[in-house]
């Protein structure tokens, strides 16, 4: 290892972007997961359903890929409804979403994978924009326009996020729900409607996060399972159904992660990261800003 202060700071610096993009692909599954206690193994899948949807609009009519996410939420929010409509009816209403619902979510990733493959096959994909290529140089820290763009969008998208859930009606019964049904009911609200609604919530981040993930890397239809681990660390690391908590352990993910690659090579990172984890649960059980 040969350590320079130039490559540490674009390492944090790389890594604080990077962890920007994993708060992104990590908010759907700290609403399902970290709220509503539904194992959502399938999220990546859709994530890359949304990286395929933004490269087929960029390739034929060459709209930007974050505009095109934007656009395709409400069907993204739409298919997350119908699928909670299912789980629902299916299993947890007879109260077996514990093994079958997780079997369930296992079968819609690799029935996703796999369609995705049989149409698109397995070559990479990319996008085109005009900040895809551009690097802004300040001194001699590099910043990637394909990861800040990214970075900045999806800070934005979880502080919209947060204050739907804390500011809004809705958002409070969300946060609410999983906590006492009961009170819910008395208030003449109905859970199933609210988790229907979060669930929703939570599969149209996909949308974002797959034109995110496009942006930063080109896509095949089995990148989704590298994200599968990180998504689900993160939630647990930061505190489940904390959004704070997410972003600061998406941050530090990112930064270690970045370190690590930079200074010892990319096939410790994954290491580094999940033993930064185990460090963070022995210490702090709870999460990061767990309640």
């Amino acid at each position: 290892m040969i350590f320079s202060f130039d490559l540490l700071i674009n390492a944090v610096v790389s890594g604080i972007l990077i962890g920007g993009f994993y708060a992104a692909v990590t908010c759907g599954v700290s609403i399902s997961f970290g709220i509503l206690d539904i194992v959502n193994i399938a999220h990546p899948a859709f994530i890359i359903l949304g990286s395929y949807v933004a490269y087929i609009v960029n390739a034929t009519f060459g709209l930007d890929p974050i505009l095109t996410s934007i656009v395709a939420v409400p069907a993204f929010y739409a298919l997350g409804a119908g699928i909670y409509q299912i789980y629902y009816v299916s299993f947890e209403k007879h109260g077996q979403e514990s093994l079958r619902g997780l079997a369930f979510f296992f079968g819609l990733l690799f029935i996703t994978e796999v369609t995705l493959v049989l149409y698109f096959g397995v070559d990479y994909r990319y996008v085109d924009a005009p900040y895809i290529g551009a690097t802004w140089h300040f001194g001699f820290v590099d910043i990637p326009l394909r990861i800040l763009v990214p970075c900045v969008v999806s800070l934005l998208l979880i502080a919209v996020l947060q204050l739907i859930l804390t500011r809004t009606f809705v958002g409070r019964a969300i946060m609410a729900v999983a906590q006492d049904q009961l009170a819910l009911r008395l208030m003449a609200v109905n859970p199933i409607r609210i988790k229907r609604i979060a669930f929703g919530i939570s599969i149209a981040t996909a949308s974002l996060a797959g034109a995110f993930l496009i942006i930063i890397q080109p896509v095949e239809p089995s990148v989704g399972r590298d994200y599968i681990g990180r998504v689900f660390a993160i939630c647990v690391m930061g505190g489940l159904g904390s959004f704070p908590g997410m972003v600061t352990a998406a941050m530090l993910l990112g930064i270690v992660e970045s370190i690590t690659a930079t200074f010892y090579g990319p096939s410790w990172s994954p290491a580094v990261a999940f033993g930064f984890l185990l460090l963070t649960l022995a210490f702090r059980p709870s999460g990061i800003m767990g309640r």
